[in-house]
């Protein structure tokens, strides 16, 4: 067997409500820890926080952190590779950007995750914080030795855009958590504490123009017959009777709000994977969503694609999904789909990213 690759990875974004980037960093923190194939660690940067990162590791997995503030290292990061990520961490054979960004580093080779590339796009929507996220991204894709996407569709906007060969890239797609499957609709306390209604239609996501919740809400209005619109997620406010924010919620109480929705709506302009489509396929729930290339990639041909900024076949297509329900077959064949997606096999395909980081 050969000897496990020592890999630290970049453990941020498991700080906090966790979105979409920290459940894809803790899920595969998850499997990395229990492969006899890696040796990982987990640093933060952040000034005050880091030591929270000891708290939501998996158990035995060291958590180191950086005492400067982010913001300062990326400014340094701009200007030359330094400081090495192994000042502080230590010794290591690869550093896993999680999160767009690559950490300098001394000698350790360079495994970085970009997970779409909608801040080219837009770089109007981006925080103060990450103002300089574009120049970042793409000086960590040139310094890295290969690039994971969660896409083939985001792989090739990557080839393409940040101007990186191919052979540089690998697609390691996301996984569905096991307990998907058995989920069940929430029960009446949980109901009751949400304000769910018996019936209802569900967007999950955290709010921002990407997602075009505007059209969502503006479709959801015109078509009165339909039942109300359950809005899961942080930065969600409404003063339509007919729309429920719920704010963050946690996995368990997650999974149960996406069980008893009657169709699950993800009508965004861009996306990297999308991985509520594939947990509501997991618990036998219909999707409706915007015919993107990642979204048809993932979907796979199981979900009600729609021409973005069409109001009127959004409002078709989730009046359908609600009148028309799935045979025994389909719902066996979503599920199916949903099922290949594990995070075990994201796992196994990243370490072979840090094994052909490593040997370059």
């Amino acid at each position: 067997m050969p000897k496990p690759i020592r890999v630290l990875i970049d453990g941020t974004p498991l700080l906090g409500n966790r979105t979409g980037i920290g459940r894809y960093t803790g899920a595969l923190a998850e499997e990395l820890a229990s492969s006899s194939h890696v040796d990982m660690r987990a640093v933060a940067f952040t000034l005050r926080g880091w030591r929270a990162l000891r708290r939501v590791l998996p158990h035995g997995v060291q958590a180191r952190g950086i005492p400067v503030p982010a913001r300062l290292l990326r400014l340094a990061w701009l200007k030359a590779p330094f400081p090495p990520v192994e000042l502080f961490a230590g010794l290591t054979d690869v550093v896993h950007g999680t999160n767009f960004v690559l950490p300098a580093a001394f000698r350790a080779a360079g495994v970085l995750t970009i997970h779409d590339l909608n801040f080219l796009d837009h770089p109007d929507e981006l925080n103060r914080f990450d103002t300089h996220l574009p120049e970042l991204v793409g000086l960590s894709a040139r310094r890295a030795g290969i690039i994971c996407t969660p896409t083939r569709a985001v792989a090739e906007q990557v080839v393409e855009r940040l101007e990186v060969s191919e052979d540089k890239v690998r697609v390691t797609p996301l996984g569905v958590d096991p307990a998907w499957f058995t989920a069940r609709p929430p029960n009446l306390d949980l109901a009751r504490k949400l304000g769910l209604p018996a019936q209802y239609l569900l967007f999950v996501g955290a709010a921002g123009p990407r997602k075009a919740l505007e059209w969502l809400l503006k479709a959801h209005a015109a078509t009165p017959e339909l039942p109300p619109l359950v809005l899961v997620g942080p930065g969600h406010r409404s003063s339509d009777q007919r729309v429920i924010t719920t704010g963050y919620l946690s996995e368990s109480d997650l999974r149960s709000v996406v069980a008893g929705a009657g169709a699950l709506a993800l009508p965004s302009r861009d996306e990297g994977f999308g991985l509520p489509v594939l947990e509501a396929m997991a618990c036998d729930v219909p999707v409706v969503c915007t015919d993107i290339p990642a979204l048809r990639e993932v979907t796979g041909g199981h979900a009600r694609l729609v021409p973005f900024g069409d109001t009127e076949a959004l409002a078709t297509a989730l009046t359908d999904a609600l009148e028309n329900p799935a045979d025994p077959t389909t719902i066996s064949t979503r599920r199916t789909h949903a099922a290949t997606h594990t995070w075990r096999r994201c796992a196994e395909l990243t370490v072979a990213a840090y094994r052909a980081a490593a040997n370059r």
